[in-house]
């Protein structure tokens, strides 16, 4: 009878009483390992194969010792480079030695005890997340009702300001017209005041009219002159 076991990702062929080098296992020299990861058992030529693993197959061994393995050198180099690296590794080991390999049934009341902290720890993972989606409905509810409280300020806010706006227009339409009615007296006094000075301007520009008739008679007088001229000449060419 043997077996193909699973152990820290390596497969080995198992038989009772069987030593194996493996690598590293945490516990003690003289400790007990339980290994659960069966993939095939052949036991006088009734194999079964798990799908990937035998549901209540198992595997128990014994630690002999932990040990390092052969050493292994890594060497690098480049050529023409001046590049060399050396460097050793040892395995970590661990030897165990194979006591029983039991196919199906393995100890049901240790995988019923494995099972009922799971189920617990199941339910109370339930319950926690239950506690805090209430908790999260909760705040929404909070936040929602805050924002909506918000919402409602915010607009009676707008509503008592729109009323102040709108009691404020009347009075700035009183100050508008008020200040309309100045500028337009001070227009019609600015306007009085020009007429006025206009009007006593007037008598002095007639100055130049009287000039103009001064000119005027000139004119009159050698256009008289000048015909009174002409007849003389017309006589001095008679004469002559």
């Amino acid at each position: 009878m043997y077996a193909i076991v699973d152990i820290a990702g390596q497969q080995f062929k198992v038989e009772k009483d069987k030593k194996v080098f493996v690598h590293r296992l945490n516990g003690e020299e003289g400790s007990k390992v339980e290994l659960d990861q069966v993939l095939l058992i052949d036991n006088d030529k009734n194999v079964t194969v798990g799908t990937p693993v035998i549901s209540g197959a198992m595997v128990t061994a014994k630690i002999l010792e932990h040990v390092k393995g052969d050493k292994v050198i890594v060497f690098k180099k480049k050529r023409r480079k001046g590049y060399k690296k050396k460097n050793g590794h040892r395995q970590l080991m661990t030897q165990i030695q194979v006591e029983e390999i039991v196919e199906k049934g393995a100890k049901p009341k240790a995988a019923e005890k494995k099972e009922q902290p799971k189920t617990a720890a199941k339910e109370e993972t339930k319950a926690t997340e239950k506690k805090e989606a209430a908790a999260g409905k909760a705040e929404t509810k909070a936040t929602e009702k805050k924002a909506t409280a918000k919402k409602e300020t915010a607009a009676a806010k707008k509503t008592t300001s729109e009323a102040s706006e709108i009691k404020t227009e009347p009075k700035e339409k009183t100050k508008d017209t008020a200040t309309s009615k100045k500028t337009a007296e001070k227009k019609t006094a600015t306007k009085k005041t020009t007429t006025e000075k206009s009007e006593t301007k007037k008598p002095a520009a007639k100055k130049p009219a009287a000039k103009k008739s001064t000119t005027a008679e000139k004119d009159s007088a050698e256009k008289k002159s000048s015909t009174k001229k002409t007849p003389e000449k017309k006589e001095d060419k008679k004469e002559e």
